[in-house]
């Protein structure tokens, strides 16, 4: 007899499980032993970037089997509103999706869609040959995979922030990701995360998005961003990156025993921010 498996939890399940904000962090190397190491560091999720990341179906695959014998929870950010794409990252058994560059209700509604079996949705079937229903081990889930998944979409333009509660609103968004980078360069700010205009907003959307009962999350490298938006309301917080950690940590290494003269100058020495 085949054994009979039960599907993990998804990203909406540890957000409304949880009595805290919960903290998570990028990996955008592409490298499955990268992911291993930092699914295994006590962080609630690894957050595999394939829109700006060099990750494909292949690399998030084998990144998605690295974390899963760890309490991680993975969610994948997809490179774009787009159906194949999405249809091809949830077969490989990426329950919890973020997909960027959400700017209104009808592009929500767009990726709500391209998430659902009919007649909800458009997502092609394909269960039977994927390891989103572990080779059709998962019982009755072409019924059931709707629960086992989580949509998130990205709020990180200025259009987005004022349509966010339209967006937050749409049947089938679970939650809302802010994008600080994105929203500052929309704004006319490029590069500059931290500028009052820029948290006024990211605060708004939090509030917004609050009020329309969806779970709301921002990306915020910096501590004290990260606890300013954690007192705001955000349910979670992307809080690093695995290839900023291994920057900033090995030029820290290397300012320690290498002369600045030898080659190692100031601005490799310094603390980054950028995000």
């Amino acid at each position: 007899m085949p054994i009979r498996v039960e599907a993990a939890p998804s990203f909406k399940d540890l957000v409304n499980d949880a009595d805290r904000t919960i903290a998570g962090m990028f990996v955008c190397s592409g490298d499955a032993g990268i992911a291993e190491i930092c699914a295994g560091s006590g962080i609630d999720y690894l957050l595999i970037d394939a829109e700006h990341g060099p990750n494909g179906l292949e690399t998030v695959l084998a990144q998605l089997r690295a974390i899963a014998g760890y309490p991680a929870l993975p969610v994948v950010r997809v490179p774009f509103n787009d159906p194949v794409l999405i249809k091809q990252f949830l077969d490989i058994g990426a329950q919890s999706l973020i997909v960027p560059m959400v700017n209104n209700a009808e592009q929500a509604r767009a990726a709500v869609a391209a998430m659902h079996y009919p007649p909800r949705g458009i997502r092609g079937v394909g269960s039977a040959l994927a390891r989103s229903a572990r080779w059709n081990r998962i019982p009755d889930y072409l019924n059931r995979a709707e629960d086992l998944v989580t949509l998130v979409v990205q709020v990180e333009a200025a259009e987005a922030v004022q349509n966010a509660a339209e967006i937050a609103a749409v049947d089938g968004i679970d939650g809302i990701f802010i994008g600080p980078s994105d929203l500052a360069a929309s704004m006319g700010v490029l590069g500059q995360q931290e500028h009052p205009d820029v948290v006024a907003a990211v605060v708004k959307t939090i509030e917004d998005v609050k009020a329309a009962g969806k779970f709301v999350g921002v990306n915020a490298f910096v501590e004290a961003s990260a606890r300013r938006y954690i007192d705001a309301g955000a349910d979670f917080v992307n809080v690093g990156a695995d290839v900023a950690l291994l920057a900033r940590g090995t030029e820290a290494l290397a300012a320690k025993y290498i002369p600045e003269e030898a080659g190692v100058g100031a601005e490799a020495q310094a603390p980054r921010a950028s995000y």
